[in-house]
């Protein structure tokens, strides 16, 4: 498949499109890109003239120089760092930026509700710390509540810590996170599903869950509401066969609502220590390299 037509759909086409994925396996990327060009596709899906007109805008070129520009690189299925954890989606990412390292460790997701208790906060970043503590990567969304908190909780323990971004790299959002984001490129990476200068929007946020769940052994849940993206997440994570796991807490707390649910239904592990999580991640836990390159372990 040609790079540079990769590029120019990954620009054009929104992440998540089981639709545009099969076209893309189906025919490969030079293909695709003459057919939707020829507007082959215009009455058959909604999206197809948006699309198309993107693609008549822009050159890969252009497209190359505004992601390096940025400091990122651009990378797909066949690039040697390419998380093959991702292919386990049914609508894996055409392909993603990353500004920052590589991801090198076994890795938890950590997520939860934007607007924690003193509790949940504590929880996340300690459970973090502890992550980072047996040099495990700690993937979160970048967000504000569990998400700063785990990010921090990692770099505080010298650990390395990924953000799965609902924005471009290039887009400080939230903005309070602008430091945040900076802290993580020092030792972990940002990662994108477009274009380093696309603004966040609220479908991005739901179409980047699934590669915060699909990129580690397991999803954890510190504090959600009874109906929150993070649950989202968490059922994102079991439909690949990742681990979930929920944190308990006060049954009086409307954040844990959604964790109790969790594991009321049975679709989450409970976990109240690191250890506790680490039992149930080990028997799912190969080195990173044969993580990431397919080798036999």
């Amino acid at each position: 498949m040609s790079e540079n037509a990769k590029l120019i759909l990954f620009s054009a086409i929104e992440g998540g499109s089981k639709f545009w994925f099969s076209e893309l396996q189906r025919l490969g990327a030079d293909e695709l890109l003459r057919r939707i060009i020829d507007n082959v596709y215009s009455s058959q899906r909604k999206s197809a003239d948006r699309i198309r007109e993107k693609i008549l805008s822009t050159t890969s070129e252009t497209l190359a120089e505004e992601i390096e520009r940025c400091g990122g690189r651009f990378i797909t299925a066949e690039s040697e760092e390419w998380p093959i954890a991702l292919n386990d989606l049914a609508a894996p990412p055409i392909g993603l930026i990353i500004k920052g390292k590589s991801l090198r460790n076994n890795s938890v997701s950590i997520v939860g509700t934007r607007n924690p208790t003193t509790y949940g906060a504590r929880i996340a970043s300690e459970f973090a710390a502890g992550f980072a503590d047996r040099e495990w990567c700690v993937v979160s969304g970048g967000a504000y509540g569990i998400d700063t908190h785990a990010h921090r909780g990692a770099i505080a323990a010298e650990g390395i810590t990924v953000a799965v971004l609902g924005s471009g790299v290039s887009v400080n959002y939230p903005a309070g996170n602008e430091r945040l984001f900076s802290e993580i490129t020092e030792s972990g990476s940002l990662i994108s599903e477009v274009m380093p200068f696309e603004k966040a929007r609220p479908e991005r946020f739901l179409t980047r869950n699934r590669i915060i769940a699909a990129l580690t052994k397991g999803t954890i849940i510190v504090e959600a509401a009874f109906r929150s993206g993070s649950l989202r997440t968490a059922r994102d994570a079991a439909e690949i066969y990742r681990t979930v796991m929920a944190v308990p807490g006060p049954i009086t707390s409307p954040t844990s609502d959604g964790c109790h649910r969790l594991i009321g239904e049975r679709c989450a592990e409970i976990v109240t220590s690191v250890s506790d999580a680490m039992e149930l991640l080990m028997p799912l836990a190969p080195t990173i390299d044969s993580t990431l390159r397919g080798d036999e372990s």
